[in-house]
């Protein structure tokens, strides 16, 4: 069952890819490309970062996309869920200098205050120099659970509703540009 959803998702991913008008990482190749991404205007409600950083309605921020379709066939083999979460780890953290350059090309780079994510792996997003935030919209953050349960069901070995409930709400991840040009300048 799970190999014909992942079929499907694959088929159904470049679809996905065209209508969000998300991009690939320039720089990347593809095989190291686990990130995609989009310009956006940040729509929630104001956030004050750690290095001070205020991120309000309307700012311009880079949204990043895990390529979910592409490392679910790479981790599906794996049985260890801590080994799972390494690559993971290991790939966006592979991935974020990459976006320091697209935001440091793009025409918009002045107006980028950062980059945001929304997930339920926010274990470790810390170390990556990420910072989580709760989503304050309740109906937006259960339609976001909603999203996400297709591949919590694929990611872990073993899906178990107490793996959906251990992995607990969505959030949003955020990283100022500075941070970001701080960590991860090439």
């Amino acid at each position: 069952m799970r190999g014909y959803v992942l079929s499907v998702w694959n088929v159904l991913d470049p679809i996905y890819f065209k209508f969000t008008r998300l991009c690939y990482l320039p720089g990347l190749d593809e095989s190291e490309n686990i990130l995609r991404v989009r310009l956006t205007s940040y729509k929630g409600r104001d956030i004050t970062l750690s290095d001070g950083t205020l991120i309000k309605k309307s700012d311009k921020l880079v949204k990043i996309h895990l390529h979910n379709a592409r490392l679910l066939n790479e981790i599906k083999h794996i049985n260890s869920e801590l080994r799972r979460a390494k690559i993971v780890y290991e790939r966006v953290r592979g991935s974020l200098p990459a976006i320091e350059a697209y935001i440091g090309n793009n025409r918009y780079a002045n107006d980028i205050k950062g980059i945001i994510g929304i997930t339920t792996l926010n274990k470790g997003c810390d170390r990556l120099g990420f910072e989580v935030f709760s989503i304050g919209h309740p109906v937006y953050k259960w339609l976001k659970w909603a999203s996400f349960l297709p591949i919590m069901y694929l990611s872990v070995s073993k899906p178990s509703l107490n793996n959906f409930v251990k992995q607990g709400p969505p959030s949003y991840l955020f990283m100022s540009k500075e941070k970001l040009y701080q960590i991860y300048r090439e």
